[in-house]
């Protein structure tokens, strides 16, 4: 291979990996419409396949089953929630705000976020995900109980290590359950459902913390 030809494939890679990513991203989001309409149980590779415009085996050079685009939506919801979280509370210190304003800070992005994705309550709300669903979604799931763990951690100092984890759990469990019922409420009546969410973690997290 001449140095000219060297050159050239060298350009060429970050072109591939380019079209690859947006392949990849084509997929997770033809992923989140198929598992929103279909049910993650009944949704299939060729289905997103199809709304992606692509065939199975472009499919397959990505992804090799639909727990691990499951993996690809967790980690990129993982992401996206995390700004979210760190532009609530970035320059502010949790531990001075009250409690009310701290669970404001914590839940509106949430809610947000789930309205503008709605993929993310087809993967993480339910309480019985199949074994394959639950491995793809453990790092969401472990990252969002980590970020409550800190703030339980900062707000309640006194509290035991093991404490202030099981306090953590519960208030995430809390979120889960309500998440739904605000979602699925529309204009003010999502701001009421909001609130009532609010006001249970509150009063949960006041109990707990003391």
């Amino acid at each position: 291979m001449t140095s000219s030809d060297e050159a050239s494939a060298g350009a060429s890679t970050p072109r591939r990996q380019a079209r690859g990513q947006r392949r990849i991203e084509e997929i997770l989001g033809a992923a989140a419409q198929v598992f929103v309409r279909d049910g993650y149980d009944a949704a299939t590779t060729n289905a997103v396949a199809r709304e992606a415009g692509i065939s199975p085996g472009s499919l397959y050079q990505y992804f090799r089953n639909k727990d691990e685009i499951a993996h690809g939506l967790a980690e990129r919801y993982a992401a996206g929630l995390a700004e979210l979280q760190a532009a609530a509370f970035d320059g502010v210190d949790p531990t001075v705000l009250t409690l009310e304003d701290l669970v404001r800070r914590v839940l509106d992005p949430v809610v947000a976020f789930n309205v503008a994705h709605p993929a993310f309550k087809t993967l993480f709300a339910r309480t019985d995900p199949p074994p394959g669903l639950a491995e793809a979604t453990a790092p969401l799931d472990a990252s969002i109980h980590e970020r409550a763990a800190r703030l339980v951690a900062a707000r309640a100092p006194r509290l035991a290590p093991d404490d202030a984890r099981r306090v953590s759990v519960v208030a995430t469990q809390l979120v889960r359950a309500t998440m739904p019922l605000v979602v699925a409420a529309s204009g003010d009546e999502r701001e009421r459902m909001a609130a009532e969410a609010r006001a249970a973690l509150v009063a949960y997290l006041r109990t707990a913390t003391g």
